[in-house]
């Protein structure tokens, strides 16, 4: 039931949660806050440098971003990632990651539709701050300011 694959990767709010997927072994999956569109087909993140997702990209680049919010946004993207900065200036426990989307899979469907999304918010100002700024940064990268 669902359409051709989209040309470009949709629009999803701030700090909405999106699992990552990589393999470099067993499939490991990781949900990330931090995911933003910069460009038809490019997702900036980033990543705690202590994660094993970051060194699994290290190994094998082949990854997917699922990303399902309220409004009808469901789809994956599969692709490759970069390491851009490591650590970010924005935070010395984080690596900006560039993933270059090969594929969007539209999960979309017109027999449901999505409610809502994950729902959550911090417990502490400090990580929410520092969340913001990584995502400011990252958003940026299209002008260079992913660092």
């Amino acid at each position: 039931m669902t359409g051709p694959a989209p040309a470009s990767l949709p629009d999803w709010a701030p700090g909405t949660v999106a699992v990552l997927a990589t393999g470099a072994g067993a499939p490991h999956a990781i949900p990330v806050s931090t995911a933003v569109r910069t460009g038809p087909r490019t997702i900036a993140l980033a990543l705690a440098l202590r994660r094993e997702s970051l060194a699994r990209l290290r190994a094998d680049a082949r990854c997917a971003l699922t990303i399902v919010t309220d409004g009808d946004v469901a789809f994956t993207a599969h692709g490759r990632a970069t390491i851009e900065a490591e650590p970010m200036t924005v935070s010395d426990r984080v690596a900006a990651l560039r993933i270059d989307v090969e594929t969007i899979q539209d999960h979309a469907d017109e027999r449901f539709v999505i409610d809502a999304g994950v729902r959550w918010h911090w417990t502490d100002d400090d990580a929410e701050h520092q969340d913001a700024s990584i995502r400011a940064a990252l958003a940026s990268a299209t002008t260079g300011g992913m660092r």
